[in-house]
């Protein structure tokens, strides 16, 4: 089980959360709703959420194949539900960009192996309906 603390620490809606290893993150909304611009929104740590928990996923299964993951670069955009409460993600495209000596075609099973099985943050996205695509080239290509 996972457990995370959060106290306000800026403002309304200036918040630090803290999980049980004492890690931290600041999260806030914008400006515009009122907050301070302190830290990340909470839908923006969910595709940062997504992209952490299919890179780990990536690089292991690459390195249970003997690829050698010289650099990893990830981009994500996201498209939210437009005139709804709560706007959820509808639309996600992810971009994975390896670097190093990587055969390509092990380079997507593993982003597909990813994606579709398991990484948890893409299962709770796409049973929430997210659709999601992906892309990945390796060195460049």
């Amino acid at each position: 089980m996972g457990k995370i603390e959060m106290h306000r620490v800026k403002g309304d809606f200036g918040f630090e959360a803290k999980d049980m290893h004492g890690h931290t993150v600041r999260m806030d909304t914008s400006d515009e709703t009122g907050g301070d611009n302190f830290g990340i929104r909470p839908m923006q740590m969910l595709l940062m959420g997504l992209g952490g928990c299919s890179a780990i996923d990536i690089v292991a299964i690459l390195k249970k194949q003997r690829q050698q993951v010289d650099d990893f670069k990830i981009e994500i955009e996201g498209e939210r539900e437009q005139g709804k409460e709560p706007s959820l993600w509808q639309n996600i495209r992810v971009i994975y960009f390896l670097e190093g000596k990587i055969e390509p075609e092990k380079a997507k099973r593993a982003c597909e192996l990813s994606m579709g099985k398991y990484c948890s943050v893409a299962a709770t996205l796409l049973k929430a309906g997210t659709k999601i695509t992906w892309n990945v080239k390796v060195n460049g290509k």
